[in-house]
């Protein structure tokens, strides 16, 4: 060797040879390997003198192992590390000894170079909830399956706040273990959100990593069996029958929260569906709902992408969402929405709705505190439970939109003769009242001063009013 010089032992039946090297005051042993014949790569014995280096150096060899700094290898280890790195090993070849290693335990995972699960993790989750870029999201639109921009870039949210600042830039996508996502949870458990929230942000990055395994772009779903944060915040207060009929014998600062909220009790419609109301949507006895409104995307489909005929039995209802439609200073048309807002061609805002019901809940005696565990959506929740007993699971997921049980979704395709009539009569004996007593008051002189005759040759208000005025 032109770098070291060997020492005066070396003797060509010894199991290693000595030599120091111009650039340490140590001598190094190199030890044969016997399977090969060839010397292993030279280590520091950490003796200067020749004969301790010597000792040290037999030391190792009969015990089997030698100590590099603050770490011991066997000598069998250090020749299966030398076969290594001089062995033209392939793509398979180094699966089995991972998967080898993985089966002693040594490995949880492991990502090889060039894998679809080799990008970090927050790369792919990101790209996952990009609107443009993920296939995800195209493969649902391209199944006329509902997603909406709003939910999307909710999720890319909690992405970038909360996965990305535990997880990093660094983490691989195929890392990733079971474990590694417990502790997640347990970190996003102590965060002071509500459990609603910490089951978004759980589900935003849970949702992706299961589509990755769904896809074969990992090889294990080790979401499976984690589950999210129960309670979602509390339990759901809704109203009694008799606190709606309270409620709605008051006065009102917004006569469009007082409308909106009353139709939602009598419907179970969504906020975005009744924002979304256009004039043409107002039908005989019903509503045609046709389309939901958000403020990412404006007027969209459905929450489940299909359209459905709600009934609305109460013509005193119907004639006053009909005058609120003729009053929209911006859109005289059939596309004017019921519910329009300062702002041309746009509905109005969904907290208007939120806050008359905690205004008026207080005009009714609740305190302050009390009156905000009450939300909108309460009111879809309201409809359903009192509904459900007298028309059932059938009729009732007609009505709502709720598309949950494969059977459920079969059979509410098939409407039956009576269908109508029924649920008609479920809404009058269970909410008639409430509306009868309602403090509703119309301007006669102002009602379809401007509605285009093709309209209302198809509706009963028409007539109705006419034969009143």
């Amino acid at each position: 060797m032109d770098t070291n010089r060997r020492s005066k032992m070396t003797v060509q039946n010894l199991p290693f040879f000595l030599y120091r090297r111009k650039s340490s005051k140590y001598f190094y042993v190199r030890f044969k390997d016997s399977a090969t014949g060839e010397y292993f790569a030279g280590i520091s014995t950490k003796q200067t003198d020749e004969a301790e280096a010597a000792k040290t150096a037999w030391a190792w060899y009969s015990q089997g192992k030698i100590r590099r700094e603050d770490r011991e290898e066997t000598l069998e280890n250090v020749s299966l590390f030398a076969a290594i790195r001089k062995a033209d090993i392939s793509d398979s070849d180094a699966e089995k000894v991972l998967d080898l290693l993985k089966r002693r335990g040594i490995l949880k995972s492991f990502v090889k170079a060039g894998d679809r699960c080799d990008v970090p993790l927050i790369e792919y989750l990101s790209e996952f909830w990009d609107w443009e870029k993920s296939e995800y999201v195209q493969e649902k639109l391209k199944r006329e399956k509902s997603i909406g921009r709003t939910h999307v870039k909710a999720s890319a949210g909690h992405i970038k706040k909360y996965w990305k600042s535990y997880f990093g830039d660094e983490k691989l996508l195929g890392e990733i273990t079971r474990d590694d996502l417990k502790k997640f949870l347990l970190d996003l458990q102590k965060k002071p959100l509500g459990n609603s929230s910490k089951n978004q942000i759980w589900i935003a990055g849970a949702q992706a990593i299961r589509y990755a395994f769904q896809n074969e772009i990992i090889e294990k779903d080790v979401t499976a069996g984690l589950s999210g944060f129960y309670g979602g915040g509390g339990k759901r207060e809704i109203l009694t029958p008799e606190m709606a009929a309270a409620l709605f014998s008051v006065e009102w600062n917004d006569k469009r929260a007082y409308l909106a909220n009353l139709l939602a009790m009598c419907t179970g419609l969504r906020a975005g569906e009744i924002r979304a109301l256009r004039k043409k949507d107002l039908g005989k006895n019903c509503l045609y709902i046709k389309h939901s409104w958000n403020d990412t995307e404006g007027l969209k489909s459905t929450k489940n992408g299909e359209e459905r005929t709600v009934q609305l039995p109460f013509p005193q209802l119907s004639e006053k969402l009909l005058e609120l439609a003729e009053s929209n200073p911006f859109d005289s048309t059939l596309d004017a929405f019921v519910f329009y807002a300062t702002i041309p061609e746009k509905p109005i805002e969904a907290n208007v709705f939120r806050i008359g019901l905690h205004n008026a809940l207080e005009k009714i005696g609740l305190p302050k505190e009390s009156a905000k565990r009450y939300c909108f959506h309460a009111w879809r929740h309201f409809y359903a439970s009192y509904m459900r007993d007298k028309v059932g699971d059938k009729l009732l997921q007609s009505q709502t939109g709720h598309k949950t049980l494969a059977m459920l979704e079969h059979y509410s395709e098939h409407k039956i003769v009576g269908d109508d009539e029924k649920i008609q009569q479920a809404q009058i004996g269970l909410f008639g009242d409430i509306v009868n007593n309602a403090r509703i008051s119309f301007d006669e002189k102002r009602l379809y001063n401007n509605v285009k005759v093709a309209y209302m040759d198809k509706s009963e208000l028409y007539e109705h009013t006419r034969q009143n005025r």
